[in-house]
């Protein structure tokens, strides 16, 4: 039973003149889109590394994606009449 799908994702970074960073990724499978959304912001004292920025932001809207993946996935295993693990790491394949 061999299943092989593509799902393509696209992270846009956007950097504001007040040092704001705010990353969007969107995931999108073919059959339906997530949007995960991560901001970071420098502070005024510290260096100016916008690869940090970057970094940071792009990492926080993956974990947002990755929530709502999760999310997605549990509420998919409830309507097929499993039952709601209690634990995020009993779902599937251990992490």
């Amino acid at each position: 039973m061999p299943h092989t799908v593509e799902w393509k994702v696209r992270l846009h970074l956007f950097e504001d003149d007040e040092g704001t960073t705010k990353a969007r990724v969107v995931l999108d499978t073919g059959a339906t889109a997530l949007t995960g959304h991560g901001s970071a912001h420098c502070h005024p004292a510290d260096r100016y590394l916008p690869e940090i920025g970057d970094e940071l932001a792009a990492g926080r809207a993956m974990n947002n994606l990755a929530q709502q993946l999760l999310d997605a996935a549990e509420r998919d295993i409830e309507g097929v009449g499993a039952s709601r693990p209690s634990t995020r790491q009993v779902t599937g394949w251990p992490m």
